[in-house]
């Protein structure tokens, strides 16, 4: 199978992550946090990539970079072995310290920024004990449902507290280091710099307290990226790369669109979308709801407006209801498998 393919080209952002081998520690004190600090201010100078957001978690880090060149390889390799000679000497072992090359989704800024990172941010407070990590996400279906039994008190105090993040800059609790970038990301509240970072942190804190949105990587396209159609096609035409890594961005595709949708359900339900658009709790109204808020990323508000002028509360109960069945129902299962397989040839 081939590897996703890495795509490198001027002024693209990137979510990058690396976790240690066998999920081990790569960070065991604070020396080493403040390290890897040292080296990102390092990997600006030496790269010229801008570093728009990061979460240092025990055993993994997530980063927002954003490349003036096309040297994302580099940078990150450098990033990588830097930090693993230092804490093999500091810490006397030897071997690899992080498990297999680092993964890389290029993204469009525009609409992904600020969903990706609030991901990166919320991270610390993805944890079992707080009732947020993936598991707990899953039985939310959509990221709809109702709110999580967490301590929603504790889950804050984790995140306002946690050292190892530029969310306190994005929060305005503390000034942000000069190798650290957040006015692009908080541009896209379209505030001012004061107003925006207060606007930032209700953002962020508000999918605390309602339960964590669906996962962005839900409309994740062949490993590698996230955009509109039009952003994806921008992509293939400017690749250049191994062969070997090619197949996956051969088939990328952009994100389904709502017509998409309607014309798979209607297949399906055997019946034209006016029909049962205004049915509560039809099967095909429901489907289609949950696949355009799952796999088109529409917004509620949006998403209603496009299904004919659903109001966003009745569009997220439809959401959540079709997950919560799909969970519990084998036939309702094989219909989302369905509808995903033909929205792939759409």
């Amino acid at each position: 199978m081939a590897r996703p393919p890495r795509i490198e080209r001027p002024g693209a952002w990137y979510h990058l992550t690396a976790r240690g081998i066998e999920r081990r520690r790569i960070f065991t004190d604070d020396r080493d946090y403040e390290h890897f600090c040292e080296l990102l201010a390092q990997l600006g100078e030496r790269f010229a990539v801008r570093l728009h957001g990061y979460v240092l978690m025990a055993n993994h880090y997530h980063l927002l970079i954003e490349t003036t060149q096309a040297n994302l390889s580099q940078a990150m390799q450098w990033l990588n072995i830097s930090y693993s000679v230092w804490f093999n000497r500091r810490h006397r072992r030897c071997g690899p310290l992080f498990q297999g090359r680092f993964k890389a989704i290029i993204f469009d800024p525009q609409p992904g920024a600020l969903a990706l990172s609030r991901y990166v941010h919320l991270n610390p407070v993805r944890i079992r004990s707080l009732g947020l990590h993936k598991a707990a996400q899953k039985s939310q279906g959509a990221g709809l449902g109702a709110k999580p039994d967490p301590q929603i008190i504790a889950s804050l105090a984790v995140l306002r507290h946690f050292r190892w993040s530029s969310y306190p800059a994005y929060a305005k609790w503390k000034n942000p280091p000069p190798w650290l970038q957040i006015q692009e990301v908080l541009s896209y509240l379209g505030r001012g710099k004061g107003d925006a970072q207060h606007a930032y942190r209700s953002y962020v804190e508000e999918a605390i307290r309602q339960g964590l949105p669906a996962s962005p990587w839900d409309q994740l396209i062949e490993q590698v990226a996230l955009g509109s159609a039009e952003f994806i096609k921008r992509l293939r035409k400017s690749w250049r790369g191994d062969e070997r890594e090619s197949s996956g961005l051969k088939r990328l595709r952009g994100l389904p669109a709502w017509p998409d949708v309607v014309r798979v359900v209607e297949t399906l339900r055997g019946d034209q979308w006016q029909n049962f658009r205004d049915r509560h709790g039809d099967w095909g109204r429901d489907l289609a709801l949950y696949l355009g808020r799952t796999r088109c990323g529409l917004k509620l508000k949006d998403l209603g407006a496009l299904a004919g002028g659903i109001d966003y509360v009745s569009v997220s109960s439809a959401v959540r209801r079709f997950s919560q069945r799909a969970m519990k129902d084998k036939s309702r299962r094989k219909l989302l498998a369905r509808a995903l397989a033909q929205l792939q040839k759409e």
